[in-house]
């Protein structure tokens, strides 16, 4: 009977072979040998966690105590997730380009008792700021060191203190992870109030590890290039435990990179990638390979793909794109479209719901909305967080509580509508509907009709994000930002372009045409804090 919990990858089962390479280290990477693709198989990986646990055990943390890390994609990132979680201890792992303050803040938040920082972090100067922010709240630094030459040139792990030592193993200290435990720590985005964090169980994380290698078919012949930061629940989830569930293999760069994106997906053969639409649209405008490799499927997720960019994938690489629906309170996956052999995929819409139940719930009484009709997205299933860490609040009003039938279900906070073959459109967050003088317009749909015009309009739009504006008159009117290719393009021209598409109502009164779109960390878009920043440059103008 297999157990649950993040050492699932490394049991024997069907598909599973020890010697099958699990990570590849692609040329970028700083542990590539000679220019050469460093190759860790499943049971050198194996190692890697057991011996890093041993490690973990002589720093004599209790069962549920938070190890917090501070560290970019690679084998380090790889191995202490793991072992952490093995050990029965809680990964928190975070952005390292955040400030001081902001680690201080989660550090705090989640009373973190460890921090792992990449090598050469204690003695830098000056300081980065992880370890100003670690060391102010008395939180221990600590180093995670991989020498690929270590172990008799097999590859070996360490953990140094600040004394410079590497840390003593215990053996004795070792755990056995239960599925209930607690294994992950992660924070919302914050981008309708103060981040709240998410504790999510072995059980949780697997549960959706299953349902990705059922969506998808993975098996051992699959590789996939990770593109989305390991700290992201996108990545960690999508591309890296469930390739390692599947006995596949997983190509991590340091980071991504248009430039050597395609060179190195060819070079380690790779059958697959998921990344969010900023990163498809970012190597939809750089040079494509000749030939575009060969890839059994492109999975998009964590922001909607607008139709347009859909068809322009397919059309560019000539492979199916499968977009999905996830979050981190529901260890990532929700809903996805279907491989062409098990039916259709539908541009605009995130696909049917895969080993979760997915209703579409009234704003406020919590009763099931019709077949067709809008309402608040909620979802129950084994891979959704039990409930947000030291927030009563928060957990009573995301949690449905009657009528019965829904109890339990967990309200998203999207907007959206449900057909008779059960496939899931999206119209909007929630709390990011735009509100005309009482018209709802979502800003979804002015994004893909913004985006659209490239090919209906021969107007160059290459980005565009949609956002609500305070208005005197309406309460709130529509204002957008967009990119285009080129110059001559106007406000005036593009909103004349959108005449026949969108409602009077809801094209954009304002268009800033601008350079770049700011975005975070994993690619999103706040179109609050692009609204505001937009808002503010013009009045700081006048």
């Amino acid at each position: 009977m297999e157990s649950p919990t993040l050492t699932l990858p490394f049991t024997p089962r069907s598909g599973y072979t020890p010697s099958a390479p699990a990570i590849i280290l692609p040329p970028s990477s700083p542990h590539a040998q000679q220019g050469r693709p460093y190759i860790i198989s499943y049971q050198h990986l194996h190692h890697l966690v057991l011996d890093l646990q041993a490690q973990l055990a002589g720093l004599g943390l209790e069962v549920g105590d938070v190890l917090s890390s501070s560290l970019i994609n690679g084998v380090e990132f790889a191995v202490a997730f793991i072992a952490t979680g093995a050990q029965r201890l809680i990964a928190a792992p975070l952005n390292p380009a955040y400030q001081a303050s902001e680690v201080e803040f989660y550090l705090d938040d989640t009373k973190s008792k460890a921090i792992l920082l990449p090598a050469g972090s204690l003695t830098a100067s000056p300081a980065p700021a992880t370890l100003q922010a670690a060391k102010k709240l008395g939180v221990r630094p600590i180093e995670i060191i991989f020498d690929p030459l270590g172990a008799q040139g097999r590859g070996a792990i360490y953990l140094k203190g600040e004394d410079g030592k590497v840390l003593t193993k215990s053996s004795a200290g070792l755990r056995n992870p239960q599925p209930e435990d607690v294994t992950l720590v992660l924070h919302t985005s914050g981008t309708t109030g103060r981040p709240k964090g998410v504790p999510l169980s072995h059980g949780n994380l697997v549960a959706t590890m299953h349902n990705i290698v059922r969506t998808y078919d993975l098996t051992s012949r699959d590789r996939t290039f990770l593109v989305m930061p390991l700290f992201h629940v996108h990545g960690m989830q999508a591309a890296f435990l469930s390739t390692l569930l599947s006995g596949g293999c997983v190509v991590i760069p340091p980071k991504f990179s248009a430039s050597t994106f395609w060179s190195e997906l060819s070079l380690t053969r790779c059958t697959w990638y998921t990344a969010v639409p900023t990163i498809h649209t970012m190597l939809l405008n750089s040079t494509r390979p000749s030939p575009v490799p060969q890839l059994r499927f492109i999975r998009s997720c964590s922001s909607s793909l607008a139709p347009s960019t859909f068809h322009a994938l397919e059309e560019a690489f000539s492979a199916p794109v499968l977009e999905a629906y996830a979050m981190t309170e529901a260890a990532h996956q929700m809903t996805s479209n279907p491989l062409p052999h098990k039916g259709e995929r539908r541009p605009g819409s995130v696909g049917v719901g895969q080993g979760v139940e997915v209703r579409i719930l009234a704003l406020e009484e919590g009763k099931t909305m019709p077949t067709g009709s809008e309402g608040e997205v909620c979802v129950r299933g084994p891979n959704v967080t039990s409930g947000y860490l030291n927030n009563p609040k928060a957990n009573a009003e995301s949690f449905v509580q009657s009528p019965e039938e829904n109890k339990g279900f967990f309200r998203t906070g999207d907007q959206g509508k449900l057909d008779e073959q059960g496939y899931l459109t999206l119209t909007g967050r929630i709390k990011e509907l735009i509100n005309r003088g009482g018209e709802k317009i979502s800003p979804l749909e002015v994004d893909s009709a913004l985006l659209a015009l490239k090919k209906s309009k021969n107007i160059p739009v290459r980005e565009a994000v949609s956002f609500a504006i305070e208005d005197a008159t309406y309460g709130q009117k529509v204002g957008a930002a967009v990119v285009v290719e080129g110059k001559g393009v106007t406000e005036k021209q593009i909103q004349e372009g959108l005449a026949g598409t969108l409602s009077k109502f809801k094209i954009p009164e304002r268009i800033w045409i601008v350079e770049s779109i700011p975005k975070g960390a994993t690619g999103k878009i706040s179109r609050r804090n692009v609204a505001a920043t937009l808002v503010a440059s013009e009045k700081s103008k006048l």
